[in-house]
């Protein structure tokens, strides 16, 4: 029944986010890229790819790479160093990863982000719709922390988190944590021989965090911590989330025929908690004014078109969360704005093919995105 499940759930994902750890990725004692596993992966991926699914890499491994060709020493680095490292790592992993996914047809695109571009409500919004854009013409994003920029004050410090944010930012279904670790445990198995293991996780209990442990690898920055830090943003966002031991060949198509692993398993989709986010924890900064045809129109499913505003109020940045009030003052919706105040006021009452001309860009076509619009009832 187990297997079932897992192959039902990796198979359902309709976008799936793939985070990939240094120990994995990277030879301990030479910096060398695994390359014969890369290609078993990119295999996996081609078959998921192949049956429509979207997929999005977050890896590591880039200062584990880099130092080795920078002869760096071993042991802790200093910070520079270890930007150093990732500046000349990052070029090595993403040119193995097109390598092995272009002998699929299949196109990488990286995307170096810091722990700002997921807080900033501009930056934000640049990187979602980055990785949307990529996804939508056929590519793979090959996401890594931009460790030659970043200082600790702005960094993740791990990718098991950068995961899972990135899984929230781009609404995800389905986060694999490829590591090395089988699963989550009641204690560390390799120090009690009591631990049991824990399939299912349904709620990130003071209980399923006590149970959290520390690194195995001596390459990688992440712990059980951090994953369970990582499946909270994840079923925050209404994305179930799976941790399983990556270093077997084919390692996507070993979680769907069965191998052990630990689900952590939503209560809501991710267009629910999205919506659940807009409507309940976003200070609205601005209000929209529309006409009747207009509400018809939203309540029937339909995002916000700028030929049905009549007036823009507030002062606000693109991303930011407004009102959308009736003609009668009444507030029949929330959402997030695709234009700032300033663009938005220039386009009210325009039609979407006329947006360019009043603007002297061409941006999106709608004012809300329905997919970014809470309808009250």
């Amino acid at each position: 029944m187990a297997d079932l499940f897992q192959s039902t759930a990796l198979k359902d994902g309709k976008r799936i986010v793939i985070k990939i750890g240094s120990a994995l990725l990277v030879d301990a004692t030479y910096g060398t890229v695994h390359r014969s596993w890369l290609e078993s992966l990119a295999s996996d991926i081609a078959a998921a790819r192949a049956r429509g699914q979207e997929v999005v890499i977050v890896t590591s491994g880039a200062v584990a790479v880099g130092r080795r060709y920078l002869d760096l020493p071993q042991g802790s680095l200093r910070l520079e160093e270890k930007q150093a490292a990732a500046a000349c790592g990052n070029i090595r992993l993403a040119h193995a990863y097109q390598e092995v996914l272009g002998h699929h047809r299949t196109t990488v695109a990286q995307i170096l982000v810091t722990l700002e571009d997921s807080e900033n409500r501009r930056r934000y919004i640049n990187a979602r719709n980055t990785i949307e854009t990529l996804l939508k013409v056929g590519a793979v994003p090959l996401i890594n922390e931009n460790d030659s920029v970043a200082t600790d004050e702005i960094r993740f410090g791990d990718n098991d988190r950068l995961a899972a944010r990135v899984a929230a930012m781009i609404s995800a279904d389905t986060l694999v944590l490829f590591s090395d670790i089988d699963g989550l445990y009641t204690a560390d198995p390799s120090k009690d021989l009591a631990a049991e293991f824990i399939p299912v996780v349904h709620h990130i209990t003071p209980e399923i965090e006590a149970m959290a442990g520390g690194s195995a690898s001596n390459v990688g920055s992440g712990g059980m911590t951090t994953k369970i830090a990582a499946a909270k943003i994840a079923l925050n966002a209404g994305c179930r989330m799976v941790i399983t031991k990556g270093e077997r060949p084919h390692p996507l198509q070993a979680l769907e025929d069965g191998v052990k692993a630990t689900w952590f398993l939503p209560e809501a989709t991710p267009k629910k908690a999205r919506k659940q986010w807009i409507s309940g924890s976003l200070k609205t900064v601005g209000k929209v004014i529309i006409d009747e045809g207009c509400l018809k129109a939203l309540k029937a499913g339909k995002s916000l078109l700028p030929i049905g505003v009549k007036e823009v109020i507030g002062d606000f940045e693109r991303g930011e969360a407004v009102q959308v009030m009736s003609l009668a003052g009444q507030e029949v919706a929330r959402g997030l704005m695709a234009y700032g105040s300033d663009d938005a006021k220039r386009i009210v009452g325009v039609k979407s093919s006329e947006i360019e001309e009043k603007l002297g860009y061409h941006g999106r076509d709608v004012m809300i995105h329905r997919d970014d619009l809470v309808v009250d009832p």
